[in-house]
This record gives C-alpha cells, sequence and structure tokens, in this order.
C-alpha cells in the first residue's frame, strides 16, 4: 500500500465531488468484480483465508455482499452525462443525493458479524487524546473521506481501539484485528457499515505469502 500526494481543491463545485464520487463507484466495481472472478475459480482452486495469531486475513471485497453492485439503478438516472450537467442545475443536485442515498444503505455481508479478523486500510480520524486516536474510520484507498467523497457505507469500517492508537496520523496506513460488527454509524466524515470492536492497532507491512 503506497501513500500518494492528493490536493483537494478548496470549494469543489457539485459536479467536480459527482465525478469523484464515480471514481469511487468504479472502485468499487473492480473489488466487485475481482471478487467474482476469485469465486469462480474457487471450485478448481479452492484457498484457505490466512489466518494471524487467531485472526481471519480479509480483502475488501470480503466486506462487499456477492451480486451487489455499487451503480445498480443509477445509470439511468444521467450519470452517463456528468460533462453536460451544470454546478448549479437541479439535477446534479439530485444525482449527487440519489448517489450518497445509495451508498449510505449500501449492503454488508453479515455472514461476518462477530468474527474475528484482520483488515488493512488507511486510517481516517475521528476522535483522539494525547495518547493516541480512540476511535478512527478505515477505508480501502487514499484520501477516501478526506480528499474524495466517502466510498459505499460497505467500504467503511469504525475502528474502536483497546487503547489509544499513537504516532499515527491521518492517511497513515495501518493492520487492524478485532472483532468485527455488522453494526451502521454515522459520522462527520461517512456512513460506515461496520465496526471493529477491541481492535487492536500496528502500522502496515506486508505479510509474507
Amino acid at each position: 500500500m503506497n501513500r500518494a500526494d492528493r490536493h483537494p481543491t478548496r470549494h469543489p463545485t457539485r459536479r467536480r465531488l459527482l465525478k469523484q464520487g464515480l471514481q469511487g463507484a468504479a472502485a468499487a466495481a473492480t473489488l466487485i468484480a475481482s471478487h467474482a472472478a476469485a469465486q469462480a475459480g474457487a471450485a478448481s482452486a479452492p484457498a484457505k483465508p490466512r489466518v494471524v495469531d487467531g485472526y481471519t486475513e480479509l480483502r475488501w471485497d470480503d466486506l462487499v455482499p456477492k451480486g451487489w453492485d455499487p451503480m445498480k439503478g443509477l445509470q439511468d438516472k444521467g450519470m452517463n452525462n456528468i460533462a453536460m450537467l451544470n454546478d448549479g442545475d437541479p439535477k446534479t443536485i439530485e444525482l449527487m443525493r440519489r448517489l450518497r442515498e445509495a451508498w449510505d444503505n449500501a449492503p454488508t455481508e453479515t455472514a461476518l458479524d462477530g468474527a474475528k479478523v484482520r483488515l488493512p486500510g488507511y486510517l481516517v480520524p475521528l476522535e483522539e487524546t494525547a495518547a493516541g486516536h480512540t476511535e478512527f474510520l478505515l477505508v480501502p484507498y487514499f484520501g477516501a473521506c478526506i480528499h474524495t467523497p466517502p466510498p459505499p457505507a460497505n467500504q467503511i469500517v469504525l475502528v474502536v481501539p483497546t487503547k489509544p492508537a499513537g504516532g499515527l496520523r491521518s492517511m497513515d496506513t495501518v493492520w487492524v484485528n478485532g472483532v468485527l460488527k455488522a453494526t451502521r454509524s454515522n459520522s462527520p466524515m461517512g456512513s460506515s457499515g461496520y465496526r471493529l470492536e477491541s481492535a487492536l492497532v500496528e502500522r502496515y507491512k506486508a505479510t509474507p505469502r
């Protein structure tokens, strides 16, 4: 996982935000497609999930229910003609509302509820003390919820560490281990579809295969 420099505009237009949202949709769609391909090949080459210290290592696409399409019902609402929209156009505002509503209500994989899991991602601060972060969002790509609109709720995890996670900054990459709950939460940075309780947080290092 590599960091990259991103510089948001001070006052992004609605059209720009909508475009950024669609770029996030493309990322989510790619995750879903890779998950479907993995499932298709599972019959011939089944793979055991990696378990580290009792925690099952997940990929972000594991959090997405099979068959869910982040763009379902939105393709016919003008999403393919963003360049033709004006920032003040009511259609632009309506498209943003529909996109946000669909993503904030994105379904979760309930089969993972209560599982002990391990997941890598980028840190988005929510609550912090002198000792470190006491609550944060975990997201799958750089800039989500800060430089770009939030991804779908099933691609955001609210993390509550066992102890404050110190020495970390916004968008640092981390591993989190904990008990995953399919519980929705709202925050100023975005709506999360999952909650990771009693989490152990460590800086990201690639796991040897």
